[in-house]
């Protein structure tokens, strides 16, 4: 089979020579525009819920007694859920004959679900106290365990959303790949926008006196401003989801008779089947995708934790230098999501002066390579630079170590706009072009190139950091090793465009 290279747009790029039989029929085939954006919000709504996890989670869990070696292991949780939720998720999604349609039921089963998380999470120390937890700066165990299930949950409704989100976008792109590519770039844009929202609002010290009732004796301000960060998003997240479901209809899913027989593959069976099937460019991009994931999980993990530690050098519980540097951090991410939107935009522009997707992969790579191994340097210069106060305790970091943190920030934003968008459109398009409509699956199976890194990072990082002294920048060199990696197999393995603008699939 044949697939054509246009330029990419939120990292689609592949046209896609489609005959019109292999269209699913369960959609109409030229869903207009607008129906692309208001199920594109959805991703705004999701992502607004998982910028507060990456920049205020890790903290949180520090705060609540669990040690710095210790809080990767939480973040298990979201890969393990990933493997597990997604590839599931897509295949039943793939297969279901809801009347409500496909898609639709798990998006809105998600939904409720992540709500229900978030009230868990905002309200862990309230409900730990409650229990018997004590106050002060001391371990919480039933807190702690509160806050655990609550993020388990959270990461389980997060991938019944997301999948079917991507998959519908898929659907109403009716296999058209240039359509498949503005879906995916709208996705991107709006997972932007959400970031920007969360960040902006985790960076907020005031936040909670918006919301007075967040502040009790159990909660301290920091808490109260988590809490009222999860609320924001948990009615966010019910907004879009409400307009998506109402306004977008599905067309009840019919299963053929050669569908529906007695020798049906399994779940896992299909799933395993899928990989044994799978054309060798696709191969290629779980690889390179699983490499691109090592290197970013440790800074998603522990970016803000690094801009506490390392670049404000405050340590938890020390009286606000920390908490100052997490917020910073949450600017940074701000900044960072600020260059997301306009490269997800942009994106199209860039692959088409570059020529070649394979070296817009190639880029990406070695600028994220470049960005973590900068983290160490700015390290650096903070820890000459830093002054201290008459009783010994830091001070804040000059104007210009502060200026190399945030701009590492920002130009990660770069890679990060690809990676948002490249696979999954690729996935999608591979699914299109075969004509199986098992967009889902598809997208499940990419998604384990993703979370099983998360898995190996989230074991191997906090104790690979206490092992060199507790930091943070071993897992970010590592990181940097991985992204240099998927660079080097992105320019040796990927597939090269023909002149005629296409790529054969073995």
């Amino acid at each position: 089979m044949e697939v054509g290279t246009s330029s990419s747009s939120g990292g689609g790029a592949f046209e896609v020579e489609q005959d019109s039989e292999a269209l699913p029929a369960e959609v109409e085939a030229e869903a207009p525009l607008w129906k692309l954006i208001v199920v594109s919000a959805i991703a705004a709504g999701v992502q607004f819920g998982w910028a507060l996890q990456l920049s205020l989670l890790t903290p949180y869990v520090q705060l609540l007694g669990i040690p710095h070696k210790f809080s990767s292991l939480i973040w298990l949780c979201g890969p393990i859920s990933g493997l597990i939720v997604q590839p599931l998720v897509g295949y039943y999604s793939d297969n279901c004959t809801n009347r409500f349609g496909r898609r639709r039921p798990f998006i809105f089963s998600g939904a409720l679900l992540v709500i229900f998380a978030v009230i868990l999470i905002g309200f862990a120390a309230d409900i730990g106290h409650s229990s018997g937890d004590p106050l002060g700066k001391v371990t919480k165990p039933r807190a702690t365990i509160i806050f655990i299930v609550g993020f388990w949950i959270l990461d389980v409704a997060n991938n019944m959303l997301q999948g079917p989100c991507r998959a519908l976008l898929a659907d109403l792109s009716g296999g058209d790949g240039s359509k498949t590519r503005l879906a995916n770039t709208l996705f991107s844009f709006f997972m932007a926008v959400g970031n920007i929202g969360g960040y902006a609002a985790g960076a907020q010290s005031t936040l909670y006196k918006s919301f007075s009732f967040t502040l009790t004796d159990a909660c301290d301000v920091y808490c109260a401003n988590l809490k009222s960060c999860f609320i924001i998003s948990a009615v966010l997240l019910l907004i879009v989801t409400a307009v998506a479901v109402t306004c977008v209809g599905e067309i009840q899913y019919t299963k053929k008779a050669t569908e529906g027989g007695e020798g049906k593959v399994p779940f896992v069976g299909e799933l395993f089947g899928a990989f044994k099937n799978l054309p060798r460019p696709m191969l290629i991009l779980l690889i390179v995708t699983a490499l691109n994931w090592i290197a970013w999980f440790p800074f998603l993990l522990y970016d803000t934790d690094w801009m506490a530690r390392e670049v404000y050098g405050g340590e938890v519980n020390d009286n606000g230098l920390y908490d100052k540097g997490v917020r910073a951090g949450a600017l940074g991410l701000m900044l960072q999501s600020v260059v997301l939107g306009f490269m997800s935009i942009g994106v199209e522009l860039l692959a088409r002066q570059l020529g070649d997707v394979k070296m817009l992969w190639v880029g990406v790579n070695f600028i994220l390579a470049i960005g973590l191994a900068l983290t160490v340097a700015v390290t650096k210069a903070a820890s000459h630079s830093r002054k201290y106060d008459a009783h010994g305790h830091p001070l804040l970091p000059n104007s210009s170590v502060k200026a190399g943190a945030l701009a590492i920030f920002c130009v990660l934003g770069i890679p990060l706009a690809v990676t948002f968008s490249l696979p999954f459109a690729l996935a999608c398009i591979y699914s299109s072009d075969a004509g199986s409509g098992q967009a889902g699956l598809s997208l499940g199976v990419l998604n384990l190139a993703i979370v099983v890194p998360q898995m190996f990072v989230s074991f191997l990082s906090g104790p690979w950091d206490a092992l060199f002294g507790g930091g943070n920048l071993p897992a970010f060199i590592v990181g940097a090793v991985s992204a240099a990696a998927s660079g080097i197999l992105a320019i040796t393995l990927l597939p090269k465009p023909r002149s005629d603008g296409k790529i054969v699939i073995p």
